[in-house]
């Protein structure tokens, strides 16, 4: 059974990644914290697929599943508009791909994850205390069953520096 946290009618993410912290708010009211573990490379923005790396950013909450290798994961419309625009700018995605992921983007669609750019990146289970994903934000698995439980696809999740 998922976890029933404090109900919150306006939940938003904030990810500090220089302080491995993850915040739950409630319009602007905190409502919990949650330690994590980044990217086996934790500076910096994500650039590429394989990049170790957790994006910077503001995205949104696009999938969901219940029983990932993670316990739940919740996926992120990365790559966003201002990756797509380095990656098509670097020559790593060609401009269908970055027409395609900027649509997808503008419809509130999950973008492709399969381009040069990476992707399914996300917030799941199996937190450590150290940085060793490739590239999501890991918390602890009832960590992130209360995360689960609370947010909706759509809901904002900032990643600061």
């Amino acid at each position: 059974s998922r976890a029933d946290p404090t109900p919150v009618a306006n939940p938003r993410v904030v990810i500090l990644k220089s302080r491995r912290m993850l915040h739950l708010f409630d319009g602007d009211r905190l409502v919990r914290t949650y330690p994590l573990d980044l990217g086996l490379v934790p500076i910096g923005p994500k650039r590429r697929a394989g990049d170790n790396r957790t994006p910077l950013g503001t995205f949104r909450v696009a999938t969901k599943n219940p029983s990932s290798a993670y316990h739940c994961f919740i996926g992120l419309d990365y790559p966003d508009v201002p990756a797509t625009e380095w990656g098509l700018q670097h020559g790593l995605i060609s401009p269908g791909e970055a027409k395609a992921i900027r649509e997808a983007l503008a419809a509130g669609r999950c973008p492709n994850w399969a381009t040069g750019l990476g992707g399914g990146i996300g917030i799941h289970g199996g937190w450590v205390g150290r940085d060793w994903t490739g590239g999501c934000v890991a918390v602890s698995d009832d960590a992130v069953e209360e995360l689960y439980a609370v947010l909706r696809i759509g809901d904002p999740v900032e990643i600061l520096p």
